[in-house]
């Protein structure tokens, strides 16, 4: 056997696994999604088409065939494109984001709400209230927690326009 012809052998041998591995991954037009908060279960293993994340590296869509990623939720608004056409929009204040091997997709926020229960004059005056403790804030714990109010009240203040 000549050595081009072993080396093509070992690399189709290499490739094989890899895949396997991927035809192994449910590679259809739905997902099993999960988002879950410590106030409800919105969705548990649902089948949806989509699903779109504000996270700290950037916002991004999430399809069936999307690559395993694991990432942290910024504040801002889920939206969930759900199997039958509808459209979900989810304020979430920060939580985590996995995509796993098999597709499945979690959404795992410490605090949710759908955006047609926002108030916005109610989240208004939650941000007033977050710029308020963060002037007067004295100490360095004390900015660094109402800095993080303030950034949360101001994505919420634009998910409820």
């Amino acid at each position: 056997m000549s050595f081009a012809l072993r080396s093509t052998a070992r690399l189709a041998a290499s490739v094989r696994p890899a895949l396997r591995s991927m035809q192994s991954r449910g590679y259809a037009d739905e997902m099993a999604f999960t988002l879950a908060a410590a106030n409800k279960v919105y969705y548990d293993s649902a089948n949806i088409r989509q699903v779109d994340v504000p996270s700290f590296s950037g916002a991004f869509g999430i399809l069936p065939k999307h690559v395993p990623t694991l990432a942290v939720l910024k504040p801002g608004v889920v939206t969930v494109y759900e199997h039958d056409g509808a459209t979900k929009k989810i304020f979430v204040s920060s939580g985590t984001i996995t995509v796993n091997e098999d597709s499945s997709v979690q959404v795992l926020a410490e605090e949710a709400h759908p955006v047609e229960d926002l108030d916005s004059g109610a989240c208004r005056e939650i941000l007033s209230s977050a710029q308020s403790q963060l002037s007067s804030a004295s100490t360095d714990k004390e900015r660094a927690e109402a800095g993080i109010a303030v950034e949360v009240a101001e994505a919420l203040v634009k998910a409820a326009e």
